[in-house]
């Protein structure tokens, strides 16, 4: 009765919205970095969907959004592929089942699902720290049944996404980090330093091709190693068939 009034109070510490769940905080230690960049990166606690964002939950978007329907999105902010699987505007169809996760969308049409939800997506820090788990602990790369497993996907032929939600979950409770889709995260163009010119004499060359390994954290972390290089090819506006996202969002702070 007591722990009930002091919840009624506000002592209780505010619960993630439905469908998120809390991932404490922890620290992120980057796979490449420069001379000057920190070893870790401390990450707070955040709340993450369990799921990607599925067809039918961006369909509902769409629908509230009709700017973000794939006839009238403005090419500056989705490529001529954006929502190629589904059968129009506001329609799947076969290619797009409503429980798999919504693909060939936009790093601008994720960010304005995750405000209209009153979210974000999640930084690089928080998506590696949280994906980092396996199914029995917190650093999946002390697990090799799990490195074995990430490995098998990242080698194998991409095909048509299955449903969200059917393997085992992670540590913190958060499925399908791996094993699905590549997903979007807030910062993905910070991977690289990039510059134009040949000559650019800010470019930090040491973060280029082969030479990334040379200072990486764990250069045996393949999927880490092609998830930089992926997230270093995209540009905001580019849609993939096998790119989709999730929501993150701050904890609600605790009432006094």
């Amino acid at each position: 009765m007591l722990a009930l009034a002091a919840g009624a109070l506000g002592g209780a510490e505010p619960r993630p919205a439905p469908g998120m769940i809390r991932v404490p905080a922890g620290v992120h230690r980057p796979l490449v970095r420069s001379i000057t960049d920190a070893a870790e990166v401390p990450v707070a606690a955040f709340d993450l969907d369990v799921l990607p964002v599925t067809n039918a939950r961006f369909l509902e978007f769409v629908l509230a959004n009709p700017r973000w329907a794939r006839s009238r999105v403005k090419r500056l902010f989705a490529d001529g592929a954006y929502l190629a699987r589904w059968a129009g505007d506001h329609e799947l169809g076969s290619n797009a089942p409503p429980d798999a996760p919504v693909t060939d969308v936009s790093w601008f049409a994720a960010k304005a699902y995750a405000q209209w939800r009153g979210a974000r997506l999640p930084t690089l820090a928080e998506w590696e720290y949280a994906a980092l788990a396996s199914p029995t602990g917190p650093n999946g790369a002390q697990d090799p049944e799990f490195r074995a497993r990430l490995l098998r996907w990242y080698s194998t032929p991409d095909d048509a996404p299955g449903r969200v939600g059917q393997g085992t979950p992670n540590y913190w409770g958060v499925h399908d980090l791996h094993g699905l889709i590549w997903e979007w995260v807030s910062d993905f163009n910070n991977s690289l330093v990039t510059g134009d010119a040949r000559g650019d004499g800010g470019l930090e060359r040491d973060l280029f091709c082969g030479a990334g390994a040379a200072g990486a954290r764990d250069p045996s972390d393949f999927p880490a190693f092609m998830r930089y290089g992926f997230r270093s090819s995209l540009k905001a506006s580019y849609t993939v068939h096998n790119l989709g996202f999730r929501c993150a969002r701050d904890p609600a702070p605790t009432p006094r």
